[in-house]
């Protein structure tokens, strides 16, 4: 499957001189989308992995269904403000603004290996962040999966040592 044909491509979004890639196109297409979860599954089908933490909004579609495919628990990371009960958070910097994570406290077990889920690697500090959340409680990372990657931002600097994968890999803009 090409996905590059799938991706949406959406210029000067969400501000001039970013170009923005939209995976939504792929869950429209359900070929597309079959083929992302069943190559997520053979990526990962001889790794430990105790549970998936997916990344707001878009993640959460992608982590959910490895998740039910696997019987393995879901965890999601979301914007600061929407969980209730004690969170543990993180903050960080965007290519194009700041914001910040929160994940229930509670539903982070120390020493199990989590599994971090979201649909593009742009820069890495998203990606850092929860793996930062995942560590400060005593827990482990199983790895970092995304369907697109943009390498050429670096994030391997940042996330290289959590071994990344990614389906399909843009190399400029």
């Amino acid at each position: 499957m090409d996905l590059d044909k799938v991706i949406r491509k959406v210029p000067d979004f969400p501000k001039p001189g970013i170009l923005f890639y939209d995976i939504t196109s792929i869950f429209t297409n359900p070929e597309a989308f079959r083929y992302v979860i069943d190559k997520m599954i053979s990526l990962y089908k001889d790794e430990q992995v105790d549970g998936i933490i997916s990344i707001e909004s878009r993640g959460f579609l992608v982590g959910a269904c490895f998740a039910y495919k696997n019987g393995l628990p879901l965890v999601l990371a979301r914007k600061k403000g929407k969980l209730p009960g004690k969170t543990v958070s993180q903050s960080y910097l965007l290519e194009y603004g700041s914001a910040t994570l929160e994940i229930h406290e509670a539903d982070l077990i120390p020493g199990k290996k989590w599994l971090i889920i979201d649909d593009l690697i742009a820069t890495g500090g998203t990606l850092e962040a929860v793996a930062g959340m995942i560590e400060r409680v005593g827990a482990n990372i199983a790895g970092i999966f995304s369907i697109i990657g943009l390498p050429f931002l670096n994030y391997d600097e940042r996330i290289g040592k959590y071994n990344p994968k990614t389906l399909i890999n843009y190399y400029s803009e």
